[in-house]
């Protein structure tokens, strides 16, 4: 395996490259959104090529699927969502999902707001120590 690959945020960079439609450019956007809202969180490749994002535990997974871009928050039932974002999921326990189509619009400040909170439920929750912030 070459280092690049290796490298959970290489990895993702060459997963968002390989989608030529508008979903790669959603996946980016995302992706800004999530390091704005907490420049500590890490990238995490799990599960044979899903991209995860990290801190004091795992915040939310991200993946494309064929017309849409799936953000899903691993404690997303605990979380507030006031504005709404979380439109997939909605009848499980733990987990939460925002669905992105072709003509949606993503709400940067709810989104980093959601980011936050989710960070935040786990640091109140966390059972190990913070992980390290990695450069993607």
């Amino acid at each position: 395996m070459k280092e690049s690959e290796k490298n959970p945020s290489a990895r993702v960079d060459k997963l968002i490259a390989g989608l030529t439609d508008w979903r790669g450019q959603c996946f980016e956007e995302i992706r800004a959104i999530v390091h704005e809202a907490d420049p500590e969180i890490t990238e995490e490749w799990k599960w044979m090529g899903t991209p995860v994002w990290e801190h004091y535990g795992m915040v939310a997974i991200a993946n494309p699927h064929k017309g849409k871009v799936k953000l899903t928050f691993v404690h997303g039932a605990s979380l507030p969502d006031p504005d709404n974002l979380f439109n997939a999921g909605l009848k499980g326990n733990k987990w939460r999902a925002i669905d992105f189509f072709e003509d949606n619009k993503i709400n940067k400040r709810a989104l980093k707001a959601l980011v936050r909170k989710a960070v935040e439920y786990n640091q109140a929750n966390r059972k190990g120590k913070a992980t390290k912030a990695r450069n993607w």
